[in-house]
């Protein structure tokens, strides 16, 4: 009895992969080079005296020196990093008539530009709008460096980040 020719089976693409799956199989791939890499070293450096062990990453990186800032309730880019400008002014301190100090406090515009980590123009945009929030409280004020100096205390120039983060939020900025 002759058996029916069967037609050639299509290749099939492969199943697409999902990012958590994907990032599963790079950390694996990863852990095993790191692995490799430390035995590596390991042989490398035995003949010499005195050589410790490959060290830890978790041994050899510094503590924090303060804890992790709380996550930013804002999802706008300006929002963001006024919020984070002003967490950083917090943590580092306030600094008045300067735009840094010895002991690491900061200004408001610099905190933003820190913050800004290099964006330039975001850094720009916040400080425009912050300006623009102080200014409607305070009609007078012609420059933030201006404003901040006037000021006793870090509390007015942590509402006017909030003031500015919330605006910026509100109008999808």
């Amino acid at each position: 009895m002759p058996t029916a020719a069967r037609a050639p089976a299509r290749p099939q693409a492969p199943p697409r992969l999902d990012l958590d799956v994907r990032l599963a199989l790079v950390d694996a791939a990863m852990s095993v080079r790191l692995d490799q890499a430390a035995v590596a070293f390991e042989v490398n450096t035995a003949h010499l005296p005195g050589a410790d062990p490959v060290p830890r990453i978790a041994e050899t990186l510094p503590l924090p020196l303060t804890p992790a800032a709380e996550p930013s309730p804002y999802r706008t880019p300006i929002a963001d990093l006024l919020h984070r400008a002003r967490q950083r002014i917090e943590t580092d301190g306030w600094c008045r008539d300067a735009v840094f100090d010895e002991s690491g406090a900061v200004c408001p515009i610099r905190a933003i530009r820190l913050e800004a980590a290099g964006d330039r123009r975001l850094a720009d945009d916040a400080c425009v709008l912050l300006l623009d929030r102080i200014q409607d409280q305070f009609a007078d004020a012609e420059t933030i460096p201006s404003w901040n100096a006037a000021q006793t205390s870090a509390a007015p120039v942590l509402l006017a980040l909030d003031r500015a983060a919330h605006h910026a939020h509100t109008h999808n900025a």
